[in-house]
């Protein structure tokens, strides 16, 4: 691949990235001080959701670094990138469940983003790595809202 082409895949990849690495974060944070009578059942849920995002972190960045470009790899960096914001403040379980399910989608839609420029450079690799997270993400999301009902 042609490195031109490849910047718009690295780009698209290092937003994913950043966006993965801080739900990763956050979903953590909601494991460690989530509260109330779902107690068990999201500490439970939240540890298998920010287990998975941690193996993720590892297959995106070194997909970037397969492409020959260098990985984001501060918070300043991942800041900048993601469309997952960080968590303030505390929240109840039930404002956990509602920022993670948008926050899901939101990375949904940065792995379609990965997608699309995959595509257009003929990148299947990166373009089924997109469609991996993807699935992943559509699954978190509605486990999680499924909560809410």
């Amino acid at each position: 691949m042609a490195k031109k082409s490849n910047e718009t895949v690295v780009e698209e990849l290092s937003v994913l990235l950043a966006s993965t690495y801080t739900l990763y974060l956050k979903t953590q944070n909601y494991h460690w001080n989530v509260t109330g009578p779902m107690f068990t059942t999201l500490h439970t849920l939240f540890e298998t959701q920010y287990t998975e995002l941690a193996l993720a972190n590892d297959e995106i960045a070194e997909r970037i670094r397969a492409l020959g470009a260098f990985a984001p790899g501060s918070l300043a960096e991942f800041s900048k990138l993601s469309v997952v914001k960080e968590a303030r403040g505390r929240s109840s379980a039930k404002e956990m469940i509602q920022t993670l399910v948008a926050d899901q989608k939101a990375v949904v839609k940065a792995a379609h983003q990965v997608i699309d420029a995959a595509d257009k450079v003929g990148d299947q690799a990166t373009a089924d790595l997109g469609t991996r997270r993807v699935d992943i993400h559509e699954k978190n999301a509605w486990m999680l809202h499924s909560h809410l009902e």
